[in-house]
């Protein structure tokens, strides 16, 4: 339902005011925002996103108070994990090879 992307595409529509602004920013096509914001908005009880039509005065999109606080939630959660897992995450990288020299 909510991952780091499509958390990522919440704020970036928060911070552009546009799907297409978001998706170009995250190199992804206005499509591929616009069904990702579609999935977002069906599977929560009120809408994360809306979106007004273009016209003399443009279109744009914006969070939703909802959506807001969903994204606010969502990054606290990042941070508590992050916190909670540094050890493991040490451990992890501590396995990963050198790939310096690879690239």
């Amino acid at each position: 339902m909510l991952g780091p992307g499509k958390a990522d595409l919440l704020e970036r529509i928060r911070d552009t005011g546009s799907i297409a602004g978001a998706g170009r920013a995250m190199a992804m096509s206005y499509k591929r925002a616009w069904s990702l914001v579609e999935e977002l908005n069906a599977a929560f009880r009120e809408p994360l996103v809306e979106r007004a039509r273009g016209g003399a005065g443009g279109g744009g999109a914006r969070l939703t108070p909802a959506g807001a606080a969903v994204l606010a939630h969502y990054r606290k959660l990042e941070a508590i994990t992050a916190e909670a897992g540094a050890a493991e995450i040490e451990a992890i990288r501590g396995l990963l090879s050198d790939m310096s020299s690879e690239k």
